[in-house]
């Protein structure tokens, strides 16, 4: 598939589609004049907020199709795609996936040492947080590949943090996951550059996140980054999501294989 360097009327996949960083970044996109794919896990309790974002993004006169359902399964990975590629062969749009984004925030919060085994992560907490936070991006943009539904001109944007060089107390398994998700994106950078598809991962700066206030002790990694970051104030998901549709656009093709902070500069400090 090819596509102009525009972002109108191509599709976006948000992998972590129902809060923080990609709730942000496909209201955005959407603003873009891309249309929405969202794959999220929410119980009934909070699909109330996922329906309120796809009404956003329809409001912008985009389509936005979401599936709520584990994006680490994958007989659910492949059925997902399966209605994908239907929904975007029926429409007769010659476009396809121009931006991946990977926002997925699901693992487990254990120190590796401590007082007792119960407290200590297993091989089950760290296979299943490598799994879904850094292996799972490798597997979709495999199938999205052989499926040829990614367009020439695509990006792929994972979402990693300064936990990847920083230590944490019950972070280590995540801290592996970003390391490892990082390790992923320059592989794809240079096997996708054939296909004119970049990679990168995005190392946003402290976000008040559901995520991040799943985290022990959030209350002062959040003091620490108003502390030092040059700019007196946390990141926004809005930051995130603005400098992931500018380097979307055909200008930033020669952007691949790297970590890209947008943090305001507070991981200088």
């Amino acid at each position: 598939m090819s596509a102009e360097s525009g972002l109108k009327d191509n599709w976006a996949l948000i992998l972590g589609a129902s809060s923080g960083f990609g709730e942000a970044i496909g209201i955005e996109l959407a603003e873009a004049g891309m249309h929405v794919f969202g794959v999220h896990l929410d119980r009934k309790s909070t699909m109330e907020n996922v329906e309120r974002i796809a009404s956003q993004i329809r409001e912008k006169g985009r389509q936005a199709v979401f599936f709520n359902n584990n994006a680490a399964d994958p007989e659910k990975r492949r059925e997902t795609l399966d209605q994908i590629e239907g929904i975007i062969k029926e429409s007769g749009n010659p476009s396809g996936i121009k931006v991946l984004v990977h926002s997925l925030a699901f693992g487990t919060l254990k120190p590796y040492i401590g007082a007792s085994t119960k407290e200590m992560v297993t091989d089950t907490n760290m296979n299943m947080t490598l799994d879904v936070m850094a292996h799972s991006l490798v597997y979709w943009t495999q199938e999205l590949v052989h499926r040829k539904l990614m367009v020439t001109g695509g990006r792929i944007f994972a979402m990693t943090s300064a936990g990847d060089h920083r230590v944490w107390p019950t972070y280590g398994p995540v801290s592996a996951s970003k390391a490892a998700l990082e390790s992923h994106i320059r592989q794809l950078a240079v096997e996708l550059a054939p296909y004119g598809i970049t990679a990168n991962a995005i190392r946003a700066g402290v976000t008040d996140t559901p995520a991040l206030r799943k985290i022990p002790g959030n209350e002062t990694i959040i003091g620490n980054a108003l502390r030092v970051n040059p700019s007196g104030r946390l990141t926004t998901t809005k930051d995130v999501a603005e400098a992931i549709v500018a380097l979307s656009h055909g200008g930033a093709h020669w952007i691949t294989g790297n970590v890209i902070g947008v943090d305001g500069g507070e991981d200088l400090i």
